[in-house]
């Protein structure tokens, strides 16, 4: 690999806004807010707005919409009406 060319890539910590879960990770992203960290060392803090421990398909909060497929929405906009 070329020298010079590629960004430093340290460990940061990313804090769920809504639900403050933390985790360390690697990233290439800096921030100038710093936090001290389980191990007693002292890491960037990157903001996140949703993480594994607040999206809906993680939770299982996830709420499924049954959509119609392509043939039922065909039908229902161009079928025939039945008659009542």
């Amino acid at each position: 690999m070329r020298k010079g060319i590629h960004p430093e890539y340290h460990p940061v910590v990313f804090m769920d806004s809504t639900t403050d879960f933390k985790f360390l990770s690697r990233s290439t992203k800096s921030s100038s807010e710093t936090i001290e960290w389980e191990d007693g060392n002292t890491y960037p803090l990157i903001r996140v707005e949703i993480s594994s421990n607040s999206h809906p398909f993680y939770t299982g909060k996830q709420k499924f919409i049954q959509a119609d497929g392509r043939v039922d929405r065909f039908n229902k906009k161009y079928g025939l009406k039945e008659n009542a």
